[in-house]
């Protein structure tokens, strides 16, 4: 499709360029420990059973529930059980001491808690019915040898780390992380630490996309500031598709005559779509520089943050391999009134506060483009549909932050 002046809904945009995106190619082993927030490149069976026998699940004394059936209520206690240690098989009418992860013992098919017992010397008394079953945790409850852990393209966390450890993993095989070559544009950028001249402003887009990149577990290239040319932006551009699996560009995509990205991606490859109908962040590009997917940010950092967020970053979880999860679906009333909003969807930056022990949605101040504090400060984004006016109560999707630009 060529590049028109035609605003594209986002939902459209980002099925449009999944449709296209294929996962890149490459793993390799890690140890279990360095393989936090990293692609799977293989299934993962289990190996084992876990846990590998039956065990008790609570402090207390394991005793067969038929001889309480037949009325016995006191029982001389014939061995005692911790953790990591095999008991004997148990002697009819006889209990054992045992603790929580304990094995039961052969003979014994249920757990009473020390709480419900009474203990007389080396006797002791059960007060309350207990069921054959009670408090023991099966063989293979948690996980059965051979069931599949995780699929391919799952991105580990903490506690799937901890699954994998409980059936005795070592290394996994995972994608290599994609390598994205990342550039701002404008006379009028400097890094911090330098001192700025008139009319010059520190590049906080570059920190702010490289902070969200790394957090996903991907390889900054870091192309430095273009300036604002055609023929420095198209060379800059034809470099970082040499040795990046992707190319994000910040600013110079909109209108202005100092805005050349655009041209720059069409001269070297290819424009798929520009303009998306959100607010803020309708100037996006992407394309391809020679085969190399290409996607144009907007230089306004809240537009920058918001087109990453909804529209690059699942389009990054693509090309990583992995599978990807849409944001669950919330709702919650707004604290604020907004007039009718125009054509475009709007996401503003909001905080989540407690009313009468109800969530509600507050603006975090100023809601312009270029006002990053209003990111900073927010929970997540209240999604305004198009040609909708707010008023005060009124409930609004709600996405909240962890889950479109961290780990969730």
């Amino acid at each position: 499709m060529n590049a028109t002046q035609t605003l594209t809904p986002i939902d459209q945009a980002l099925k449009q360029i999944l449709a296209g995106l294929r996962p890149v190619i490459g793993s390799e082993r890690v140890a279990l420990e360095a393989a936090l927030h990293r692609v799977l490149a293989r299934p993962l069976r289990a190996t084992i059973d876990v846990p590998g026998y039956d065990n008790s699940g609570m402090d207390g004394y394991a005793l067969n529930s038929q001889s309480l059936a037949r009325g016995q209520l006191r029982f001389p206690v014939s061995q005692r059980i911790a953790a990591g240690h095999m008991g004997s098989p148990l002697m009819a009418g006889t209990a054992a001491r045992i603790f929580t992860g304990a094995p039961i013992p052969p003979g014994a098919d249920a757990v009473v808690m020390q709480e419900n017992c009474r203990v007389d010397g080396d006797f002791v008394e059960i007060l309350q019915t207990v069921y054959a079953g009670e408090n023991v945790r099966r063989a293979g409850a948690d996980v059965a040898v051979g069931e599949q852990l995780f699929p391919a393209g799952h991105r580990l966390r903490a506690p799937d780390l901890g699954l994998l450890a409980s059936v005795g993993t070592l290394e996994v095989e995972v994608r290599r992380p994609l390598r994205v070559a990342l550039l701002t544009t404008g006379d009028e950028l400097v890094r911090p630490g330098q001192r700025l001249q008139p009319g010059q402003i520190y590049n906080s887009n570059f920190y702010m996309v490289s902070g969200m990149l790394r957090e996903l577990g991907h390889e900054v290239i870091d192309c430095g500031i273009v300036q604002d040319n055609l023929q420095a932006t198209r060379e800059a551009l034809l470099a970082a598709a040499q040795t990046a699996d992707c190319i994000i560009s910040s600013g110079g995509v909109s209108v202005g005559e100092e805005d050349h990205v655009r041209h720059a991606v069409e001269d070297t490859g290819r424009l798929a779509f520009w303009k998306l109908a959100i607010k803020p962040g309708k100037p996006f590009a992407f394309g391809e520089v020679g085969d190399t997917p290409f996607f144009g940010l907007p230089g306004n950092p809240v537009s920058s943050f918001i087109n990453f967020a909804l529209v690059v970053r699942p389009c990054l979880e693509r090309l990583a391999g992995g599978l990807g999860k849409p944001a669950l679906p919330l709702s919650l009333p707004v604290d604020f009134e907004r007039p009718l909003s125009g054509i475009r969807q709007e996401y503003l930056r909001v905080r989540c506060i407690s009313e009468r022990g109800q969530l509600r949605m507050q603006l975090t101040g100023d809601q312009s483009s270029g006002v990053l504090s209003s990111v900073s400060h927010c929970d997540g984004l209240a999604v305004v549909p198009a040609q909708s006016a707010v008023r005060r109560g009124d409930v609004l999707r709600f996405l909240p932050l962890s889950a479109i630009v961290g780990l969730d």
